[in-house]
């Protein structure tokens, strides 16, 4: 797969042109990966269950060069300006400020499979939306881990590496997220989803091309800021393994919809309604991709709409703008929506027929709008390559 130009990523100036403004010279490299979209698989990846996500257009870039000494010094276009200065000696959860506690985490979780990581100077550039739901910290880290595996000479299997982001994100960060997001911006390709067996790793190319079946995928960003990192996304995860250990499994994965009638009996109301949003959300992932692969875009549409309904009734996690974002736009003509990500804001997704697409942007606009909220941002995605070098 070639990599971008300049020509195609306005972004890689962006970036280069920050390095040599802060650092004085030119950066060993410049490397990107992209944000995702989560088609559908909701919550089940931490339940060693399945998903069905895509990288999308919309992309982190990290330019890097190597210094002699252990200092870590970062720039990102998205803050201040103000580089920040860290040690690649000291580095522990906790002690990075803000932004830098992504690229610091990859960092360390290198440290902590024994790779020697050199000083470095690391300016960052993003367009994924931010607490949008589309895997802004992800993109970050997945950049900068495909850049130090270079950089080092590590050798890391794109396997290893979620495994290494996942680290970072859990240990470093402080947020108890799965591997979807990394899988998806490390080893996504263009015009496919990413079918990903969360127990295993094992992942399956899906075909995933809507403009074929006449749609675009429409992202509605709520701009309503979400965070793994808060409490409500623990505590749904706390619910889920305590519904495996009720019922006798190691994992929410090993129940099937069958189960559900027995599990009924053994849990309570609330935590039956979440481990009956995973195994029924297990259960769309493999419906939306054989129908995927039968049929093309527009056949995954009917999943879209139930598996919204269960993250809004069962697992609790949607909001009032997310709400509205996916009956607005059913309403105006989409075939299929659902919040996507992690929820309690970020952003739906909507499939919608092109020549529909004004009039549901307008929908949408409008139903914000008479409920008083902040309007929201409204944009396509398509299925990108995952992350790599780019310059």
């Amino acid at each position: 797969m070639s990599a971008k130009t300049m020509d195609t990523d306005p972004g890689l100036e962006r970036v280069t042109a920050a390095f040599d403004e802060a650092f004085g010279s030119r950066a060993n490299g410049v490397w990107t990966a992209p944000g995702r979209a989560n088609l559908i698989g909701e919550h089940t990846d931490y339940n060693e269950g399945l998903v069905l996500p895509f990288a999308i257009d919309l992309a982190a870039r990290a330019a890097i060069r190597t210094r002699s000494a252990g200092a870590l010094r970062l720039l990102s276009t998205l803050g201040e300006g103000r580089v920040v200065e860290l040690s690649t000696h000291t580095l522990k959860p906790g002690h990075a400020p803000g932004w830098s506690v992504y690229p610091a985490g990859v960092v360390w979780a290198f440290q902590e499979r024994g790779i020697e990581v050199p000083g470095l100077d690391l300016a960052l550039d993003s367009d994924v939306p931010l607490g949008a739901g589309l895997s802004s910290s992800h993109a970050i880290e997945c950049a900068v881990a495909t850049a130090l595996n270079e950089l080092t000479g590590a050798g890391f299997s794109a396997e290893e590496l979620v495994l290494i982001t996942q680290r970072a994100e859990n240990a470093f960060v402080g947020a108890p997220t799965g591997i979807m997001d990394q899988s998806a911006s490390l080893r996504g390709r263009s015009g496919h989803a990413l079918f990903l067996d969360c127990r295993d790793q094992s992942t399956v190319l899906v075909p995933f091309d809507a403009a074929a079946a006449g749609l675009v995928t429409l992202v509605v960003d709520t701009r309503v800021a979400h965070s793994h990192a808060d409490g409500g996304y623990a505590d749904r995860r706390q619910a889920c393994e305590l519904g495996a250990q009720k019922l006798g499994v190691a994992a929410l994965r090993d129940v099937s919809v069958a189960d559900l009638d027995k599990a009924h009996h053994v849990l309570d109301e609330v935590t039956f309604r979440r481990v009956r949003h995973v195994v029924t959300e297990n259960q769309r992932v493999l419906d939306s991709a054989e129908a995927l692969a039968a049929s093309g875009a527009a056949a995954v549409a009917p999943f879209l709409d139930a598996s919204h309904a269960s993250m809004r009734d069962d697992f609790e996690i949607s909001c009032e703008e997310l709400d509205t974002a996916v009956e607005a736009s059913r309403d105006a003509g989409a075939i299929g929506a659902r919040m996507t990500g992690g929820g309690f804001g970020g952003s739906a997704i909507a499939l919608v027929p092109i020549h529909h697409q004004e009039r549901v942007r307008e929908a949408v606009l409008n139903a914000f709008a008479r409920r008083g909220f902040k309007a929201p941002r409204l944009f396509t995605v398509n299925p990108s390559d995952g992350a790599r070098r780019l310059a």
